[in-house]
């Protein structure tokens, strides 16, 4: 395990966005002892997708479900008298993960890529400009006094898919929406997750309600054996050194 790996937090919008985009990730570090966990920044604990992530960051070895407590831009239901992400006022979401960010004390956070890859879903866009400013805040002694003392991560880790991997996407989801993804010489780090591809697919199935409506995980459920490590055996991340 490289020092960049003790301990990692993902920071995702949706429940299933972690094993979807990072499972391999978080799965591998888990497995060599690092400290891991995710913050999921739309929907609730008190919803079944909130016990759905909950099994699934079991399977990950990523302890319990962490929530900034927004709604889906689609699903108001979803957080229950709280506003939708997109709604929210960005300094109080950035705040709220300054916080946890300074009490996990992570030496890696991952999260969504500027695109919102490969969906575009605003979600997703809006979680990746909160997080991007809240690691820079965390390491702040004078940003946000009340959310603990300052923390300054090693490494942010965009999750994203190179625009070459777009076409294989495009054919295993069935053409069902435009994709989105990153140039190919912006990839720092590939990752062949291989090794537990088996767990990542575990988490991704335990959030039954999406296999049920037929989202991602319906998509991946679907799959022959050979399209799913064709698809989910490889994991393309932007590094980034946080700025002093």
């Amino acid at each position: 395990m490289s020092p960049h790996e003790q301990s990692i937090l993902g920071v995702f919008a949706h429940p299933d966005d972690e094993s979807l985009s990072a499972g391999g990730l978080l799965a591998r570090a888990a497995s060599r002892g690092a400290r891991t966990a995710v913050v999921t920044a739309t929907w609730s604990r008190q919803t079944a997708r909130g016990d759905e992530l909950a099994a699934a960051l079991r399977h990950l070895g990523a302890g319990e479900p962490r929530f900034l407590g927004y709604a889906d831009a689609r699903v108001p239901e979803s957080a229950p008298g709280a506003p939708r992400l997109l709604d929210a006022p960005l300094d109080q979401a950035v705040e709220r993960l300054v916080a946890i960010i300074r009490e996990f004390r992570p030496e890696v956070v991952v999260t969504h890529d500027p695109y919102g890859a490969p969906t575009g879903h605003p979600d997703d866009v809006q979680t990746y400009r909160i997080t991007t400013l809240a690691v820079e805040a965390a390491a702040l002694e004078l940003t946000y006094p009340a959310a603990g003392e300052p923390w300054r991560t090693t490494a942010l880790m965009l999750a994203t898919y190179p625009v070459s991997t777009l076409p294989l996407l495009d054919e295993l989801v069935g053409h069902r929406r435009a994709l989105f993804g990153t140039p190919d010489d912006s990839v720092t780090d590939v990752i062949d997750v291989t090794t537990w591809l088996d767990v990542k697919v575990a988490a991704i199935l335990a959030h039954a309600s999406e296999v049920e409506r037929g989202a991602a995980p319906g998509i991946v459920n679907a799959l022959s054996s050979a399209d799913r490590a064709r698809l989910l055996s490889t994991e393309w991340y932007i590094r980034r050194a946080p700025r002093a």
